[in-house]
């Protein structure tokens, strides 16, 4: 088992700003992929009423030790006051699969 790899959820008001989000981690090897999905329809309560937006996930692949600079390049960078920011510990993966993330993340020049 290994928790060293997590996804992390960030949800994104339009499809630009998540491929810009998308782009600029893996640009800064904050990360090494992010999916767009499109469509969601969010419900959620913010500042005691009850809200729905239509937005775009970003399901961001990285390490657990990337996850504070990827969490502040978030905040710093994302359009939203309070954006969602949500790691999912990745327990099992493809060996591979996590190696070639971390070759990303950590190139050997």
């Amino acid at each position: 088992m290994s928790t060293q790899h997590c996804l992390v959820l960030c949800t994104c008001p339009d499809a630009r700003t998540a491929e810009a989000l998308a782009m600029a981690l893996i640009f800064e090897r904050l990360a090494a992929c992010a999916n767009i999905v499109p469509g969601l329809t969010s419900i959620y309560a913010w500042e005691g009423k009850i809200e729905t937006a239509q937005e775009h996930l970003l399901l961001i692949k990285t390490e657990t030790a990337s996850f504070d600079a990827l969490e502040k390049f978030l905040r710093e960078k994302h359009p939203y006051e309070l954006p969602e920011i949500v790691t999912v510990p990745i327990l099992h993966g493809s060996t591979a699969y996590l190696d070639w993330i971390s070759e990303w993340l950590h190139p050997k020049n």
